[in-house]
């Protein structure tokens, strides 16, 4: 469903409202890991992570008709801010439905974009029916946070970028919950970078992508654990791309995801969110597969409640 040609278009119809993020390296990372790290810095994206490019995308495609009715999603955070914010640059309102647990930080990004919010509880079918209540009396169309292949095509042009601006890499990384980066890295990875494998990393207490690839069906997540950005199931449209090419799925503790992040603040000075750390924690767990190699990893995001952050740290010393 999703050729080269898709996301060349797609990086170009969202060029305009996007950072090209840099890609950045750590010595004293890359000598503790024994590998040679570029990391890709979508912490430094509009709206502090990747999900700006496949939201917009997603409004981007859809019909004037569509569009001026409103976009409508569920999100924990990180979509909820990039959908909100590609309505107010297209003009139209966004319907946000948001879990009460979602991270303060986040909703006040969504706010800052003038999305409209609708709490719910905390689990999936909440998330779902809300929505689409939601839908029902506004008529908005639906972008989901990452089943939609609009929005991985515009989550790959983040690893594009990344094998544009490095010199061959032997892997990249990237962290999975709902599967639209991952799946994205992958089609960025087959298409233009035919030699290089793709990692995931995921929380060993939402491990439901591991599962899913060990099953060969979709696996309910558990929905817990630190990295909140990535507690949710594969999608019918990610699992089959997750399926067909990534090379394995590894999973870390949450101890080993909050050390990871401690190193990114503490070694490269800039702010990163536990889902995001998670491709480091892999690779700090599994020295020796990424020996001596090139590894590139997508730094998902930067939303990070402080206060939270330094919790964490304090409870994982």
């Amino acid at each position: 469903m999703i050729t080269k040609e898709t996301i060349l278009q797609a990086h170009e119809r969202i060029k305009p409202y996007i950072h090209r993020t840099p890609v950045i390296s750590s010595n004293s990372i890359n000598e503790l890991a024994g590998c040679k790290i570029f990391f890709k810095c979508e912490n430094f994206q509009k709206i502090g992570a990747f999900k700006a490019r496949g939201a917009m995308n997603a409004a981007l495609s859809l019909s004037k008709e569509a569009l001026e009715k409103g976009l409508a999603t569920h999100s924990s955070g990180n979509h909820a801010q990039a959908l909100a914010r590609a309505a107010k640059l297209l003009g139209v309102p966004a319907y946000i439905v948001m879990p009460s647990t979602a991270p303060e930080v986040k909703k006040r990004g969504v706010k800052g974009f003038e999305g409209q919010i609708f709490e719910c509880e905390p689990t999936l079918e909440a998330r779902e029916s809300t929505l689409a209540e939601v839908i029902k009396k506004t008529n908005a169309t639906e972008i989901h946070p990452f089943n939609n292949y609009d929005v991985i095509a515009g989550q790959a042009t983040a690893a594009k970028e990344l094998i544009e601006d490095t010199e061959k890499l032997d892997v990249i990384l990237a962290p999975v919950g709902g599967g639209g980066l991952l799946s994205g890295t992958l089609l960025a990875a087959k298409y233009f970078s035919s030699g290089t494998q793709v990692i995931a990393g995921e929380p060993a207490s939402a491990d439901d992508a591991y599962r899913s690839l060990r099953s060969g069906k979709i696996e309910p997540s558990q929905a817990k654990g630190v990295a909140d950005g990535l507690l949710t199931s594969l999608g019918d449209k990610t699992f089959p791309i997750i399926r067909d090419l990534v090379k394995e799925i590894i999973t870390v503790t949450d101890a080993e995801i909050i050390s990871a992040m401690r190193l990114i603040w503490e070694r490269m000075k800039i702010i990163v969110e536990p889902s995001c750390s998670v491709p480091l924690a892999v690779v700090l767990k599994e020295k020796k597969k990424f020996a001596g190699k090139r590894v590139g990893i997508i730094l998902s995001g930067g939303n990070v409640d402080v206060e939270r952050a330094c919790n964490l740290f304090a409870e994982y010393k």
